[in-house]
This record gives C-alpha cells, structure tokens and sequence, in this order.
C-alpha cells in the first residue's frame, strides 16, 4: 500500500488576517487583529483531515485601531507581551464533517496558560495563482472566555455596566501555501 507524501503548506500573511471581536459595554463590539503571524499545515497529499496545525501570533502586534487600547492590551492586565510574547496554536485532531467543514480541536496557549479549544474550519477551495503557487483558503471560527487564559483584567462602569465582555470569537481567514 502506498502513502501519500507528506505535503507542508505555509500561511501566506499577505493574504490572511487573524482577527478577535469582544464585547464592549455590552452594547458593542470590538474588533481587533494580529498583525504579525505564521503556521503551518502539515498534510498527508492534499487530505487536510490528516493535517496537523500549528500556528503562533506576537501578542505586541495586536491592533485595534485605537492606539491606547492597544497598548492596555499589550501590558500584564492583558496579554502581557513582554513576558509572553507569542500565543500559540498546536492541533490534536482534524475531522472533516462535509466537503467543505472540518472540525478542529487543539491547544491554544496565551499568557502561559494552554486549553483545549474546538474551531470550525470552512474550506473555501484551491487555486493556483498567477505565480504558479497552488493555494487554498480556510475561514475559521471559534469562541474562548478570555479569562481561563489569565486576560482577566475587569472594570466596571459607574452605571454598573461590564467595560468588556469575558467571551472572545475567533475569525481567522487564512490562505496557505504548498511548495511547487
């Protein structure tokens, strides 16, 4: 019985964002990004439900358009970027639901704190591009509570209303790339 190559496909960051929404007030939502991010999918051919996943982000680049929330959420209330700085993402399992739905579950680790977490990966399909590079697209959802990862920093308004919202939804859209 033959196996199929083992194939590395690299997340093109030009053609990728990471991005988080929480809660603010309770009333509103804010979003943010990573801006500095890399991983890898390591895959039996092109089967992604053989695919082990890795991926790390530096917590210094988080932007949310607002520079001195920024910088809040660089310092030890947060992510604490001086002492952590990289959150990382490693699978355990891939299971492919349908043609386009995977479900994966791994360990995300922020601020030296490391849970299990389950994210819905939505194959969006492949393609080769104009350099001869063969790609495909993932859009990627899952919800953590911030603090079971030690990001528990809280305030509370004079009215009594939560300043941010402890659940975070994860929405990654990620292309990667194989070698030729």
């Amino acid at each position: 019985m033959e196996t199929a190559t083992k194939t590395v496909w690299t997340i093109d960051p030009t053609h990728s964002e990471i991005q988080f929404k929480v809660k603010h007030l309770v009333i509103s939502t804010v979003t943010g990004h990573f801006r500095k991010f890399e991983g890898t999918v390591e895959t039996q051919g092109d089967d992604f439900a053989t695919g082990s996943i890795h991926f790390e982000a530096e917590t210094a680049s988080v932007d949310t358009n607002q520079p001195q929330r920024d910088e809040h959420l660089r310092s030890a209330d947060f992510f604490d970027a001086e002492q952590y700085p990289k959150m990382t993402f490693q699978s355990t399992s891939v299971e492919k639901i349908d043609d386009e739905t995977y479900k994966v579950i791994g360990d995300l680790t922020i601020k030296g704190t490391t849970k299990s977490i389950e994210l819905k990966a939505e194959f969006g399909g492949s393609m080769t591009d104009f350099y001869g590079n063969y790609k495909s697209g993932f859009e990627i959802t899952g919800k953590i509570n911030r603090k079971e990862f030690g990001l528990t920093w809280d305030a509370v308004t004079e009215a009594g209303g939560i300043v941010v919202g402890d659940e975070v939804r994860l929405a990654l859209n990620v292309q990667i790339a194989r070698p030729a």
